[in-house]
């Protein structure tokens, strides 16, 4: 049996990858693994605190890892934790990582690279799948999801704490992946055919923030899960 680390974000394209992967009896997925920012604790680009993080991890009923990385990180600093904590579980048999990952090419051959490098190769679960069809499926399986991040550049404020349904995909803009592929939102799972039992989750205050990079700014406006 394939022994399996998943890549946990808390959003709905990770918990599609992961409950089909426990679909297949030839793995085993052993445990979750969550990029955190190390000063606010909150999932990375996400930002849903770890406490609510652990109980969704709790409900799922799968143990949780945490990479606590800090906010202004340099890449190899990043990657250099990375290595040190899949080595933790490259002691427990575990070969393989696998990620909700849909479309973006560059980013899939960046976890191949760096994977390879300690012997790991890389499970992609949601590869290439139809966007619009997948999000139509992860609702029609009983899932159940809140927008917790948007960016404003794609977004308003009134699609930010909805939770994703018909009427929300309806409402998308048309340049905006129905899966939010490109970054568009992101999302925290709170109920579905992977949970032992739901998650109760209530909407807290908005925040916005921006961030640079390349000498471009981007907005990003966040609802405080509780």
């Amino acid at each position: 049996m394939e022994k399996i680390l998943m890549n946990w974000s808390g959003g709905k394209d990770s918990a599609m990858a992961l409950y089909l992967l426990q679909q297949n009896k030839n793995v085993e997925v052993l445990s979750l693994l969550t990029s955190v920012n190390k000063e606010m604790q909150r999932i990375s680009m996400h930002g849903v605190h770890i406490d609510l993080l652990k109980k969704q991890a709790d409900c799922i009923g799968l143990p949780l890892q945490l990479l606590q990385v800090p906010e202004s990180t340099q890449m190899e600093v990043y990657e250099k934790a990375m290595e040190e904590q899949l080595s933790h579980f490259s002691k427990l048999g575990v070969r393989t990582s696998a990620f909700g990952d849909i479309l973006l090419e560059d980013l899939r051959e960046y976890r191949e690279k760096q994977l390879a490098k300690i012997g790991w190769k890389a499970k992609f679960p949601l590869w290439q799948k139809d966007t619009q069809k997948l999000v139509h499926d992860f609702i029609e399986m009983g899932f159940k999801t809140r927008v917790c991040c948007i960016n404003k550049e794609f977004l308003g404020t009134e699609f930010l704490g909805r939770d994703i349904d018909e009427d929300f995909i309806n409402d998308l803009p048309k340049n905006v992946d129905p899966c939010g592929e490109n970054g568009e939102f992101h999302t925290f799972v709170y109920d579905g055919p992977i949970f032992r039992e739901p998650l109760n989750i209530s909407n807290g205050e908005k925040i916005e923030k921006s961030y640079s990079h390349d000498g471009k700014s981007y907005g990003f406006e966040f609802i405080d899960l509780k």
